[in-house]
């Protein structure tokens, strides 16, 4: 999110993030969205509510409430870890991005680094996609390689791949704002 927002202050950018949510209190998210004067919000899931399809409606029910308040035109995700019910999911269809550290199809989920290097990969990277009901299985809008090295650990390769995402996330971001890409 920082690179994103580094991006619309010092670059010709064709987005802008006007909203924070969090599900979670005191997280980096927040504290980067409070020192760019972006505006924040955290709507907690309701603990108290037993069944979790019912507690996972009403909390998306919530902040899909916050984001017409604010007028949103997109869902950015970036770094939210909870995966969006197809509800959701519908309701934001072909507005909602996310970005995955490897080239999906290969390595889904949240342990692509791990699974990257446990396969021997010798290429990974970083996957823009919209967000569909599966689990990191939208279009894909663009990829980006990064070599795995023979030394690679998870935070070595991670640390390389999150540079790259911090330039092709903003990119793709301008370029699906700016109407240059193609939803199928």
């Amino acid at each position: 999110m920082d690179a994103l927002i580094r991006h619309q202050k010092s670059a010709p950018c064709t987005h802008q993030t006007t909203l924070v949510i969090s599900n979670l209190s005191g997280v980096g998210g927040l504290e980067k969205a409070d020192i760019h004067g972006i505006k924040s919000e955290i709507i907690e899931v309701d603990p108290s509510i037993t069944s979790v399809n019912t507690r996972r409606e009403e909390h998306e029910n919530r902040i899909m409430s916050v984001l017409e308040e604010y007028n949103i035109e997109a869902v950015i995700l970036s770094g939210y870890m909870r995966i969006l019910s197809p509800f959701f999911v519908r309701a934001w269809e072909g507005r909602l991005l996310n970005i995955h550290p490897s080239l999906l199809p290969k390595y889904p989920g949240a342990h692509a680094h791990r699974d990257a290097l446990a396969d021997g990969a010798i290429v990974s990277g970083c996957t823009v996609h919209l967000v569909d009901e599966g689990v990191d299985s939208g279009q894909i809008l663009a990829q980006r390689e990064v070599p795995v090295l023979p030394d690679d650990d998870e935070h070595t390769l991670s640390e390389r791949v999150k540079a790259v995402e911090h330039l092709l996330y903003p990119e793709v971001i301008d370029a699906f704002t700016s109407g240059k890409i193609r939803i199928d």
